[in-house]
């Protein structure tokens, strides 16, 4: 299954949403802070950051070239 470039960067910025979102809650002690959470977000923002980024690269490789 192939995503366009537009829904990876779409997908990447709702990860990296959510990775602020979790330590926010985790800060204002609405959810209680464990190693594994505290991973977890890191690891949703990195991987969020990442295909955020890919998506990016392919929406610019995808567009055609204007002569200049």
């Amino acid at each position: 299954m192939r995503f366009s470039p537009g829904s990876l960067i779409v997908i990447g910025i709702l990860l990296m949403i959510l990775g602020i979102v979790l330590p926010l809650l985790m800060v204002i002690h609405v959810l209680t802070s464990t190693f594994f959470l505290n991973f977890f977000s890191y690891t949703v923002s990195l991987v969020g950051m990442i295909v955020g980024f890919y998506g990016v690269v392919s929406y610019v490789r995808a567009k055609p070239r204007k002569n200049l």
